[in-house]
C-alpha cells in the first residue's frame, strides 16, 4: 500500500477512534459526576503537544446552577506541591541552591534551637518528604503558636516552632512521611537564596516567565463569577463562600494555589515535554530527576513503578475541591481530573474516571 495512503489511512482511524472515546468518556463521567454528587468536574486527556480529550461538566454549586465552563478555576491542594518543586528546580538549576544543601546552611542562626536530629537535613530531603518532619495534615497536629507578621514571616515563625518538634521516625518500612510543613522549609531556603518570599516567585515564574494564570487561595466566588468549593457535613455536600477565613496553617507552598484546567495542562505539558528528554523551561536532567530521582516520592510527585510502566501521580484537597493528576512516563499521555467538591463519593467518582480513561488512552493508543 502507498506509504502516504497508509498514514492518511491510520490518521482517520485514530481521528474516529479519538471521537469515540470523547463522545463515550463525556457521557460516563457526567453520569458518574452525577451519581457521585460532585457540583462541577473537569477532566483533560494530553500528550506533550496535544489536548486529546477535555471536558467540563456540571455546574459552579449545588446552589447556584452556573454552567461548567473551560475558564473556571479550581483549587489543587496538594498538587501545589509540584508547582513549588518546580519553581525551586529553576534556582537549583541556576546555582543559587543545590539539592544537597543543608537546611541550617542558610539558616545556622537557627541550629542551636533546633533537634539536633535535623542537622543533616537537606533541600532534597524536604522535597522528598525524607526530612522526618512533622505532617502538618490537620489531623492530630501539635498545637500552633499564634504567629504574626507578613505571611513570609509567619512561615519563618512556624518553621523554627517545627523544627523543636520530635522527628518523624523513618524506617525501611516508611523511607518517607507525608509532610505539608517540610515543603514550608523548602520554601524559606529559596526565599533566602532569592530574596523573594513563595508569592512573588510563583507570580515571577509561573505567571511572568511561563504566562500561565495562578492565583492564590481557594477560586473567587464572591466578586468573581467562579466555582465554589462544598464541604461534606453529615453526607451532604455544602457550598464553602471563598470569603471563609481560612489558612493553611502557614503550609501554603505546599497546597493553596489554584488554577484554571487550561493553565494546567500548559505546565503538565512542560513536564511531558523534559521526560521526553527535551529541554524547555528546565532542563530535560531536570524534570526525570523531578520525578524518577527518588523512590517512592520524588519532588512534588508520587514515582509509581508497575509491571512494565511509571507512572509520576498525585491527588490534592483542603477539603473542598479535590483533584487527581497522573502522568504516564512511558506512554507520554497525562490525566487531569479537577472537581470543586471533597467527599469519600468525590474520590471514588474520579478514581472511576481516571479508570475510564487509562483504559482507552493507556492500552488502545500505545
Amino acid at each position: 500500500m502507498n506509504r502516504i495512503l497508509f498514514t492518511t489511512i491510520c490518521i482517520v482511524l485514530l481521528t474516529i477512534s479519538i471521537t469515540g472515546f470523547t463522545q463515550q468518556h463525556y457521557r460516563s463521567a457526567d453520569s458518574i459526576r452525577e451519581l457521585s454528587h460532585i457540583p462541577e468536574l473537569s477532566y483533560a486527556v494530553i500528550d506533550d503537544k496535544n489536548v486529546l480529550e477535555i471536558a467540563c461538566l456540571g455546574h459552579h454549586t449545588v446552589n447556584l446552577l452556573d454552567t461548567a465552563t473551560v475558564n473556571d478555576r479550581f483549587h489543587l491542594g496538594s498538587n501545589t506541591k509540584a508547582m513549588t518543586a518546580f519553581i525551586i528546580a529553576k534556582y537549583v538549576e541556576e546555582g543559587k541552591l543545590k539539592w544537597s544543601t543543608r537546611f541550617f546552611d542558610i539558616f545556622p542562626d537557627w541550629r542551636k534551637d533546633s533537634k539536633k536530629e535535623y542537622e543533616a537535613i537537606t533541600l532534597e530531603n524536604l522535597l522528598s518528604h525524607r526530612a522526618g518532619i512533622q505532617p502538618f495534615q490537620g489531623e492530630n497536629d501539635p498545637i500552633i503558636p499564634p504567629f504574626k507578621g507578613s505571611s513570609q514571616q509567619k512561615r519563618m515563625q512556624f518553621a523554627q516552632f517545627v523544627l523543636q518538634l520530635e522527628p518523624v521516625k523513618l524506617d525501611s518500612i516508611h523511607p518517607f512521611v507525608y509532610s505539608n510543613a517540610g515543603y514550608t522549609l523548602a520554601t524559606l531556603m529559596i526565599e533566602k537564596v532569592t530574596g523573594l518570599s513563595w508569592e512573588q516567585l510563583v507570580d515571577k515564574v509561573l505567571n511572568h516567565d511561563l504566562h500561565l494564570d495562578i492565583k492564590f487561595s481557594w477560586p473567587d466566588n464572591q466578586t468573581s463569577k467562579d466555582t465554589w468549593g462544598h464541604m461534606d457535613e453529615n453526607g451532604k455536600l455544602v457550598p464553602v463562600p471563598s470569603t471563609t477565613d481560612y489558612h493553611l496553617d502557614y503550609t501554603e507552598p505546599a497546597g493553596d494555589l489554584n488554577a484554571k484546567l487550561t493553565d494546567y495542562i500548559k505546565f503538565i505539558q512542560l513536564h511531558l515535554d523534559g521526560l521526553k528528554g527535551n529541554n524547555n523551561y528546565l532542563k530535560a536532567a531536570t524534570y526525570h530527576f523531578i520525578h524518577e530521582g527518588i523512590p517512592g516520592y520524588s519532588l512534588g510527585w508520587f514515582n509509581i513503578y508497575e509491571k512494565d510502566d511509571s507512572f509520576s501521580t498525585h491527588s490534592g484537597t483542603a477539603g473542598t475541591y479535590y483533584s487527581l493528576v497522573q502522568i504516564d512516563r512511558r506512554r507520554n499521555r497525562a490525566y487531569i481530573i479537577l472537581t470543586n467538591s471533597f467527599s469519600e463519593s468525590t474520590v471514588n467518582g474520579v478514581r472511576q474516571i481516571m479508570r475510564l480513561l487509562k483504559s482507552s488512552y493507556g492500552k488502545s493508543m500505545k
